[in-house]
């Protein structure tokens, strides 16, 4: 079973890519989610700001780092992923991060100039996404 989220927020920071020892294309990227409502008891705006950490792989990964910038406002689609270390010191720390099966540029406040990319690499992201 497969549980998927979505959220809708701007970009913390640019998108930051690295590269695995066999190449493989990861992207990472922090996305600010504001939520905003009315107090009925005082009938003042109050808000809230949700911070999510995001990583990307392969082609979309080098798409995101080639597109997106810090601001940008986005939708992300995916499953959330915990994942632990251990510090130097021997603590252990985890984290949970929204790993992006999609990611797509906001249109609500903005237009976007879509270019398609063509090629072997689609065709092999293809392959890989009908394995799964």
């Amino acid at each position: 079973m497969k549980t998927t989220a979505t959220i809708t927020g701007n970009l913390t920071r640019d998108p930051e890519i690295r590269y695995t020892r066999d190449g493989q294309a990861t992207t990472t990227l922090g996305v600010a989610v504001n939520r905003r409502w009315k107090n009925r008891t005082t009938d003042e705006w109050e808000e809230s700001t949700s911070f999510f950490d995001v990583v990307c792989w392969r082609e979309l990964a080098e798409n995101v780092a080639l597109t997106l910038t810090k601001g940008a406002r986005v939708v992300v689609t995916g499953r959330l992923e915990q994942r632990s270390w251990e510090t130097e010191d021997g603590d252990t720390r985890s984290k949970v991060e929204l790993v992006a099966d999609e990611i797509g540029a906001s249109l609500k406040f903005a237009t976007a100039d879509v270019h398609k990319v063509t090629g072997k690499d689609v065709d092999e992201a293809e392959d890989a996404e009908s394995e799964d």
